[in-house]
């Protein structure tokens, strides 16, 4: 079995998704991770090297695709970045016997939850005046908005609003066996 967690950016997608695998007995990967390993390089540099957003996911793709070849990528839960259902990503999912899971909660949580990192994706300790966390509660709320199209293409949606890391990987790990994906 395969799940494929995407949501916005510190949804809580890693947190819940190792959480998940821990609890059904198999792998955890986080996509970011795959990628950066794959190509010897950050996020951002990759970033920079393409032309256009649609470019670096047909890029980036190539590191899920070598994910999913690897016998270890065939049971597992899989962290996909907000745009794991567009482009490149979308593409060799669709290619994947897996279920998509995107997971929602209140912009006010996730601002609680965000972390910053520098252009060679390492920690950056921040400290967020008020105009800040005004500014970034607005940006979450416009990214919320901007995926919302793609994440229609999800198989199953769950608001992990009010909950734990363990209690929201329950949740979705219920929510995936009641949409039919075999949990083991």
């Amino acid at each position: 079995m395969r799940i494929f967690l995407t949501g916005v950016g510190c949804v809580g997608k890693t947190t819940i998704g190792k959480k998940m695998a821990e609890l059904l007995d198999i792998r955890f990967f986080d996509l970011d991770d795959e990628i950066e390993n794959f190509f010897k390089t950050s996020i951002e540099r990759l970033q920079n090297r393409s032309l256009t957003t649609h470019g670096f996911r047909d890029e980036a793709a190539k590191a899920l695709v070598d994910l999913l070849n690897r016998p270890e990528g065939r049971d597992c839960v899989i962290a996909l970045p907000p745009s794991g259902l567009m482009g490149g990503y979308l593409r060799t999912i669709k290619k994947a016997n897996g279920t998509t899971v995107v997971l929602t909660d209140k912009p006010e949580n996730i601002l609680d939850r965000i972390r910053f990192f520098d252009i060679d994706s390492r920690p950056i300790e921040k400290n967020l005046t008020a105009k800040e966390k005004k500014l970034y509660l607005r940006e979450i709320k416009k990214d919320i908005t901007y995926f919302s199209t793609s994440y229609k293409r999800a198989n199953v949606q769950v608001d992990i609003s009010g909950l734990d890391p363990d209690q929201s990987a329950r949740r979705v790990i219920e929510a995936v066996g009641e949409f039919g994906g075999k949990v083991i």
